[in-house]
């Protein structure tokens, strides 16, 4: 059998491949949604991604008798390391045929690569952080992901964890449907919340897009920064997002909490575009936006992508009424099924006001970690 070789991306043509690789892995998988090949480049590229400018990456392909069998990235994320007072490396991009040899050099080229920064342990797949796809779906492969979700073939646990891989965290996607949401008890407690809490809560101004994202920015930064594995976006990350996102958004979709005229709660949701992109197999924008425009009416779910209180008011309740406020609004504009989607299995606050709404965990993901601790075989040679 030909060894696994493992190496760098060293050109525009590797890049490709590094990018094209889950159309081979998961091209026959009914619920993979392919990702737009643009958005795909975009997110990888060290000089348009903010991201990079306080990272270190290196991407990996695997390859054996002359065929590409996988791809890894390898990252120091130093925002990261400064946050939480730590030194750690990441992995993501992680994408494998179903064979131990190659998943072992791939995760052992990732792990080299951040022993060479003295990194302490080895954490992922964040694709390439916190902020962007992050975790591997361990349950739940029968049905598509959300916007902005990930996907990948249930035997990647198996190869991550024979590595020696163990659970550092999980992540919960919450199924919620607008016929279970409303209840006498939901009814009240967002009453009274409003009532005590003296909230008001109102939807984005589009008229005003880039101040209202000045005013979210805080919160989210703030309200993020004691969860686990939280990094507080750069200016320049967030606006790049907000940039990204302007074109989907809808503005009642978008909740703001306020108290004395000072933003401290949000919810921002997503329609689902993954339904009519998941029509388009090539990957390519043209193809893309064709069924953007003749299938988004079959758009039936939002993802709740994050919803956030900063510190001083987070038993205040707030969270419950942006979960309650969102669901009513996209209610109001045809949507029947929402998605809460990521959420610590640890988020005791979070998780509540999932369940409030009769949230069901049906989508679980994972964050593993491996310390570097000793030396090590190399195979990726």
């Amino acid at each position: 059998m030909n060894s696994v070789l493992v190496r760098p991306v060293s050109s525009a043509r590797d890049m490709k491949t590094f990018i094209k690789l889950p159309w081979k892995i998961m091209a026959n998988d009914p619920a993979w949604v392919p990702p737009l090949l643009m958005d795909r480049r975009k997110l990888l590229d060290r000089k348009r991604n903010p991201f990079y400018q306080h990272a270190d990456v290196e991407f990996f392909l695997a390859e054996r008798g002359g065929e590409t069998v996988g791809r890894i990235a390898a990252i120091m994320n130093y925002n990261h390391n400064k946050e939480h007072e730590e030194n750690i490396g990441f992995f993501g991009f992680f994408d494998c045929i179903n064979d131990q040899e190659v998943a072992n050099a791939l995760f052992d080229a990732a792990r080299n690569y951040v022993a060479r920064f003295n990194a302490t342990a080895l954490r992922g797949p964040a694709n390439p952080s916190v902020n962007d796809e992050y975790g591997m779906l361990v349950e739940g492969f029968d049905t598509s992901p959300t916007v902005l979700m990930t996907h990948n073939p249930p035997y990647y646990q198996a190869l991550t964890e024979a590595y020696g891989f163990r659970k550092a965290k999980d992540l919960y996607a919450y199924w919620m449907s607008q016929a279970e949401v409303y209840t006498e008890r939901l009814e009240r407690a967002v009453n009274l919340v409003k009532q005590r809490a003296r909230m008001t809560f109102r939807t984005l101004d589009m008229k005003h897009y880039y101040e209202e994202v000045d005013r979210i920015k805080v919160v989210y930064n703030k309200a993020w920064q004691k969860n686990w594995g939280a990094v507080p976006m750069t200016d320049a990350e967030f606006d790049a997002l907000a940039k990204d996102l302007k074109a989907i958004v809808k503005p009642e979709l978008i909740i703001m909490a306020e108290t004395h005229g000072k933003v401290v709660g949000f919810a921002l949701a997503l329609p689902d575009i993954n339904v009519p992109l998941k029509y388009n197999r090539s990957g390519r924008l043209l193809p893309g936006l064709y069924h953007m425009m003749t299938k988004s009416k079959e758009i039936s779910c939002v993802r709740v992508i994050v919803l956030g209180v900063v510190p001083e008011y987070l038993n205040s309740g707030a969270a419950g009424v942006l979960f309650y406020e969102v669901a009513r609004n996209a209610k109001a504009l045809g949507y029947a099924y929402g998605e809460a989607s990521w959420i610590l299995e640890d988020n005791v606050m979070m998780n509540r006001a999932a369940e409030l709404l009769k949230g069901k965990i049906y989508k679980r993901y994972r964050i593993y970690e491996l310390p570097i601790t000793r030396p090590f075989a190399d195979t990726s040679r």
